[in-house]
C-alpha cells in the first residue's frame, strides 16, 4: 500500500533529481536508490514520486514493496504476481519469478509502463536476483539507509537524500503547527529546527507533540535543552505519531546500529558511536577515533553481538577502528570522510543524544571520560596546524556541553579542558581564553572548593590572559591576590606558589615597571626554595626572564651580557637547537640594536625553518622580527614585501584571527606609510580596526594603537581636522584603560595637539604645553616636546632654541650610555636635535655617522643630507643648496622611489632654492611639474599640493606674470578655504598675497606719471 502524504509535505530537490534521470530517456538512469540517514523522508519522497506517477497516467503497474528483509521483497513480488499475472498464491517462489519475468521488456506484445518501489532496503544482498530488469518501459526506485558499493553499478544511481535546508525546516513546521491553529514567532520556528538538526522525521513529531501538549515552542526548546530528559520523553507516543509513523525518532537508528554492529570487524560499531555521541557533531578529528584511549574503550566494551567472534579478546586496532567507522557510514549513521581527517567524521546531533539516552549513567560518564582522554591523546604538544587545534577544541565545547559534571569525576578538572584554554590563548582569542577560565574558576571553586590546587591553577590562567589581552594592572593584581591564598593553602616553598612569584614579576614589568621586574626575578633566583637547580628549564626561563627586565629597566649591555651567558647554558643544557635555546637567540637578537638585530635574526631563521618547520608559529615570529627591525634600520619597502609574503602563510597556519596575524597587519600597514604609501596606510588601518575590536576588544592597547595609527595617517593624507577629530574620541579611551599618564596617553595628547595646529589651532598646543609645564615641569620630555611643536606650528624657530638644547641633555645622554653613540636609535636622536638646533657643523658630523654606521643609502643619511642642503642654502648659498638637493634627488629616487614623500620633498626643495638663486621662470616649470605628481600621488586636496600651488602663484608673479599669479591665488584660495578653512594660517596667508598682487596690478595699469603723482 502506498504511504500516505504527510501533513504540509514539503516539495525538495532530491524529487526533481529522479524525475530528471526518467525524462532523458534511455535505461542507464531508470533504476535509482534513495539512500539516507533515517528520518530524513526518503520514503516521503518515494511516495510523492510514486503517486506522481501514477496520477498523471505515466505507469500503468505500480508495485509498492516494504523491504526490511529478503521474504518481505520475494512475498511483495509473489503478492505483484498474483495481482497483475494471476499466479499461484501458494508458490510464493514462482509467482515471483513470473513476476520478474514478466517485467522483462518483450518484443511484439503490448508494452506495460510499471514503477516498482522498494521501500526500506535493509541490507543490499537481500535484493541479490531480486532487481527488477531493466527495461526502457520500466522504473525502480529503492530507498535505504544503506551506502554500500552494491547499490550502485549496473545502471543503477545514488540519490542522497539529506537534511531539511533551514527555510524548508521553517516553512514546514509553520504550515504544520499552523493547520493545528498554533501560531508561533518567526525566531522560534527558526530555532527549534535548529535545535532538532533540520532533520523531518524529528520536526514532525515535535510538532506533534507541541499540539498535543498545547505547549509554547520557547517552553519545548527549554525542556529540549535540558540534558537530563531522555530525547524519547520531548515525543509523542507510539500512538500519538503523525502520518502513520511506526517508530520515535529516538528508536528510529537503533536498529541500525545493531546491523552496523554486525558487520566486520564485528561489535566495534556500537562501542564507536558511543564515543562519537560525545563529541562534536560537526566533525570529530580521525586521530581522536584512532587515539590509544579511543582503542582501549572499544576493545574494552565491544560488544558480544556480532558474528564475527574469532578475535573478540584481541587488541582493537587503529585500522579496526576505521573500518568499525566505515560500518557506521554505511547504515548512514555517520558521515566519514577521510580526506577530510580534521573533520573525519560527522553524527547528527539527534542520533548522538539517542544513542547517549540509551547509555546507563556509569556508562555515560565513563564514555565521556574516555572522550576526554582521547582528545589530550591527539592534542599536539606544539599546535603547527590550526585547524586541527580549532577542531579540537570545538569537539571540548561538545563534550563539556554534554557531560560537563563527568569532567570532574577524578577529583580535578581533566586536563583537556586546561588544554581548550590554553589554545584559545596561543590561537590568539584572548577574549574567548578569558571567557573559558572564568567558567572554569568558578566550576572547580564550586565542585572542588577555592583552595583546591586546581581552582587556583585555574585563577593563575585567567590572570595570565587577562595580561595578554593588555590588562597589565590587572594582570598583577589578580596575581597578587592568588599569591596570598596559594602561600596560605600551600605554603610558601610550594612549586605553585613559586610559578606564581614568577608570573607576578613578569606581569609587572609588562605593566610598566621594569625594575620592579627585575628585582622580583633576582630575588626568586635567590630564594632557598627554588632548589629546581641551576640547569633546570625553568631555572633557566626565570634567567632569561630577568635578562629581558634588565634591559627593559635600562640596563642594555648587562641584559646582552646575560642573555649570551644564558645562551651559551642553554647550548650546553638543552642543545643548539632546542625551542627554548632558539629562543634566547630570538631575544639576543633583539638587543643587538637596528642592523645588528636584522642580521641575527637573518642567522636565526634557516635555523628555525630546519628545526622546527616553515610553518611553526616561532618561526613564523622569526620571519616577522626580521621584517620589523629591517624597516626600524631605514628598510620600509623591503619590509613591507616581507611582510606581505608572511601575511598569508599566518592566515593559513594560524588563523587570520591570531594575534600574532593581526600585529603583522599592523605593522604592515605601519610600513606601508613609512615607505610613502599614507594613503594605503590608512586604508589598511581602517580595515584591520575592526578585526582587532572584534578579537581583541576595543580597549586592548594594540586596538587603541592602531586607532591612532589611523588617525595619524589621515592627517598625513592631508586630513589634519579628520585626524584631530579621530584622536579627540581616542584619548579619553586611552586615559580610562592605560591612565593619564601612560606614554601611549601622552603622545596621543601631544598628536591630537600637532593636528589641530595642522588645522590652524595651535590653542591646543598652548594650552597642552602649559598643564604639562604645570603638571610634569618645564624640563620634562614630554613638556619638551609641546614646546618644540608649538614652535614649529608658529613658525618660531627662535622659540624653539631652548627646548632644543634641554631635550639635548635630557635624550641624548641615555642612550649613549645604554647601547653607545652608533645606535640607529641614537642617531636618530641626534638628528632630531640638530634640526631642532639648526647647527650646520652638528648636521656634518652627524652625516659623518650616519655614512660610516648605516651607510650613505640609508633614509637616517638622506634626512641628514636635506637638512645639511638646507642649512646651505640658509647660509646665502642658494646655488649649491640646489646642487646638493639634485645629487639628494637622484639617490632618493633610487632608494625611496619616485612617489616616495621624501622624494617629492626633494623635488619641491629645488625648486625653491632656484628661484631664491634668481631663477624665477626654472622654479614655476619645477614646481609645476612637482604639482602633476603630487596631485596624483596625494591627491588635489592634500596641504603639500596647495602649498605648491602656493609657491607656483608666488614665483609666476616674480617671473612677470603677475596677472597669471592673481588667477592662480584666486583659485587657491577657493580650494583652500573649501579644504582647510577660512581661519586656517594658510588660508590667511594665500589671502594676503592675494591682495598684494591686487595691489601690484592695480599700480600696474595706471599711467606713468599718475604712477609719479
Amino acid at each position: 500500500m502506498l504511504p500516505p502524504r504527510a501533513l504540509s509535505f514539503q516539495h525538495r530537490a532530491e524529487v526533481d533529481q529522479l524525475r530528471t534521470a526518467v525524462d532523458g530517456g534511455g535505461t542507464a538512469v531508470l533504476s535509482q536508490v534513495l539512500t539516507g540517514t533515517g528520518g530524513v523522508g526518503k520514503t516521503q519522497l518515494a511516495a510523492d514520486y510514486a503517486r506522481t506517477a501514477w496520477d498523471s497516467g505515466s505507469v500503468d503497474v505500480l508495485v509498492w514493496i516494504s523491504a526490511s528483509s529478503r521474504s518481505a521483497i520475494t512475498n511483495g513480488y509473489a503478492q505483484a504476481g498474483v495481482e497483475v499475472l494471476g499466479a499461484d498464491p501458494t508458490d510464493t517462489e514462482k509467482a515471483t519469478r513470473e513476476f520478474l519475468a514478466w517485467l522483462e521488456p518483450k518484443t511484439g506484445t503490448k508494452p506495460c509502463r510499471w514503477l516498482v518501489v522498494l521501500d526500506d532496503l535493509a541490507d543490499p544482498a537481500d535484493l541479490r536476483g531480486l532487481w527488477p530488469p531493466a527495461s526502457p518501459r520500466g522504473r525502480t526506485l529503492v530507498t535505504t539507509r544503506r551506502r554500500d558499493a552494491a547499490l550502485t553499478g549496473a545502471g543503477r544511481r545514488l540519490v542522497h537524500v539529506g537534511l531539511f535546508m533551514p527555510w524548508e525546516a521553517a516553512a514546514y513546521l509553520t504550515e504544520v503547527l499552523a493547520a493545528h491553529d498554533h501560531t508561533e514567532p518567526a525566531e522560534q520556528i527558526n530555532a527549534l529546527a535548529a535545535d532538532l538538526g533540520h532533520l523531518p522525521l524529528a520536526l514532525a513529531q515535535a510538532a506533534a507533540y507541541l499540539v498535543d501538549a498545547e505547549l509554547a515552542c520557547a517552553d519545548y526548546r527549554e525542556l529540549f535543552a535540558d540534558r537530563m530528559r531522555k530525547l524519547a520523553d520531548l515525543l509523542p507516543e507510539s500512538s500519538s505519531l503523525p502520518d502513520d509513523q511506526a517508530v520515535t525518532v529516538a528508536a528510529t537508528w537503533s536498529l541500525s546500529i545493531e546491523r552496523a554492529d554486525q558487520l566486520r570487524p564485528a561489535g566495534l560499531a556500537r562501542p564507536m558511536i558511543q564515543l562519537a555521541a560525545m563529541l562534536d557533531p560537526n566533525g570529530i578529528p580521525a586521530t581522536v577515533l584512532t587515539s590509544q584511549p579511543a582503542l582501549a574503550h572499544v576493545t574494552e566494551r565491544r560488544t558480544s553481538n556480532g558474528t564475527d567472534s574469532t578475535h573478540q579478546a584481541a587488541p582493537v586496532s587503529a585500522e579496526d577502528a576505521v573500518r568499525a567507522l566505515r560500518a557506521l557510514h554505511r547504515l548512514s549513521l555517520i558521515d566519514h570522510s577521510p580526506p577530510t581527517p580534521h573533520q573525519a567524521v560527522r553524527v547528527h546531533q539527534l542520533i548522538q543524544r539517542a544513542t547517549r539516552d540509551a547509555l546507563t549513567p556509569d556508562q555515560h560518564d565513563r564514555v565521556a571520560l574516555t572522550a576526554a582522554d582521547a582528545l589530550s591523546a591527539a592534542w599536539p604538544d606544539v599546535e603547527r596546524d590550526t585547524g586541527l587545534a580549532r577542531t579540537l577544541r570545538a569537539n571540548v565545547t561538545a563534550l563539556t556541553h554534554t557531560a560537563e559534571d563527568a569532567l570532574y569525576l577524578r577529583s580535578a578538572p581533566h586536563r583537556v579542558l586546561f588544554r581548550a584554554g590554553r589554545s584559545l590563548g596561543q590561537a590568539g582569542q584572548v577574549t574567548d581564553a578569558i571567557a573559558h577560565f572564568d567558567r572554569l574558576t568558578e566550576a572547580t571553586r564550586h565542585r572542588l572548593g577555592p583552595d583546591h590546587t586546581h581552582a587556583l591553577g585555574a585563577r593563575n590562567m585567567l590572570a595570565r590572559w587577562r595580561g595578554e589581552a593588555g590588562d597589565a594592572a590587572g594582570a598583577v593584581a589578580a596575581f597578587e591576590e592568588l599569591l596570598v591564598d596559594q602561600e596560605r593553602s600551600l605554603g610558601p616553598d610550594h612549586i605553585d606558589t613559586l610559578m606564581t612569584r614568577r608570573a607576578l614579576a613578569g606581569w609587572r614589568g609588562e605593566a610598566g615597571d621594569a625594575a620592579g621586574a627585575a628585582a622580583a626575578f633576582e630575588e626568586l633566583l635567590a630564594d632557598p626554595a627554588w632548589l629546581l637547580g641551576p640547569d633546570s628549564p625553568d631555572t633557566l626561563a626565570v634567567r632569561d626572564e630577568l635578562a629581558r627586565w634588565r634591559g627593559e629597566a635600562g640596563d642594555a649591555a648587562g641584559a646582552a651580557a646575560a642573555r649570551k651567558n644564558l645562551l651559551a647554558d642553554r647550548v650546553r643544557v638543552l642543545g643548539p637547537d632546542h625551542p627554548d635555546t632558539l629562543s634566547t637567540r630570538h631575544e639576543l637578537a633583539r638587543w643587538r640594536g637596528m642592523a645588528g638585530a636584522a642580521a641575527a635574526f637573518e642567522e636565526l631563521l634557516p635555523d628555525q625553518e630546519r628545526v622546527m618547520g616553515p610553518d611553526h608559529p616561532d618561526t613564523l615570529t622569526a620571519r616577522h622580527e626580521l621584517a620589523r627591525w629591517q624597516g626600524m634600520a631605514g628598510e620600509a619597502a623591503g619590509a613591507a614585501a616581507a611582510l606581505e609574503e608572511l601575511l598569508p602563510d599566518q592566515e593559513r597556519v594560524l588563523d587570520p584571527d591570531h594575534f600574532h596575524t593581526l600585529v603583522t597587519r599592523y605593522n604592515l600597514a605601519n610600513m606601508r606609510g613609512v615607505a610613502g604609501d599614507v594613503a594605503g596606510a590608512a586604508a589598511a588601518f581602517e580595515e584591520l580596526l575592526p578585526d582587532q575590536e572584534r578579537v581583541m576588544g576595543p580597549d586592548h592597547p594594540n586596538t587603541l594603537n592602531a586607532r591612532g595609527c589611523l588617525a595619524n595617517s589621515r592627517g598625513m593624507a592631508g586630513d589634519a581636522a579628520g585626524a584631530a577629530a579621530a584622536l579627540e574620541e581616542l584619548l579619553p579611551d586611552q586615559e580610562r584603560v592605560m591612565g593619564a599618564d601612560h606614554p601611549d596617553t601622552l603622545n596621543t595628547e601631544f598628536n591630537l595637539a600637532w593636528w589641530r595646529g595642522a588645522a590652524g589651532d595651535t590653542a591646543a598646543l598652548e594650552e597642552l604645553l602649559a598643564d604639562r609645564a604645570r603638571a610634569l615641569g618645564p624640563d620634562h620630555l614630554h613638556t619638551l616636546i609641546a614646546h618644540v611643536g608649538l614652535a614649529h606650528w608658529r613658525g618660531d624657530a627662535q622659540d624653539a632654541t631652548g627646548p632644543a638644547a634641554a631635550l639635548k641633555e635630557l635624550l641624548a645622554p641615555d642612550p649613549a650610555r645604554l647601547s653607545g653613540p652608533d645606535l640607529p636609535d641614537n642617531l636618530n636622536a641626534r638628528n632630531k636635535l640638530a634640526r631642532l638646533r639648526s647647527d650646520a657643523a652638528a648636521w656634518k658630523k652627524q652625516l659623518v655617522d650616519q655614512v660610516r654606521v648605516l651607510g650613505p643609502g640609508h633614509p637616517r643619511a638622506l634626512v641628514a643630507r636635506h637638512e645639511l642642503a638646507e642649512l646651505r642654502g640658509k647660509a646665502g648659498d642658494a646655488a649649491g643648496a640646489v646642487a646638493a638637493f639634485q645629487e639628494l634627488l637622484a639617490d632618493r629616487t633610487r632608494v625611496l622611489g619616485p612617489d616616495h614623500p621624501d622624494t617629492l620633498l626633494t623635488r619641491y626643495e629645488i625648486a625653491g632654492w632656484r628661484a631664491t638663486a634668481g631663477d624665477a621662470a626654472g622654479a614655476v616649470a619645477a614646481f609645476q611639474e612637482l604639482l602633476a605628481a603630487e596631485v596624483r600621488v596625494l591627491g588635489p586636496d592634500h596641504p603639500d599640493t596647495l602649498m605648491t600651488r602656493y609657491e607656483i602663484a608666488g614665483w609666476r608673479g616674480e617671473a612677470g606674470d603677475g596677472a597669471g599669479a592673481l588667477a592662480a591665488f584666486r583659485e587657491l584660495l577657493i580650494d583652500q578655504m573649501r579644504v582647510l578653512g577660512p581661519d586656517h594660517p594658510k588660508t590667511l596667508s594665500t589671502r594676503r598675497a592675494l591682495t598684494e598682487w591686487q595691489m601690484q596690478q592695480s599700480l600696474m595699469d595706471q599711467p606713468i606719471d599718475e604712477q609719479d603723482r
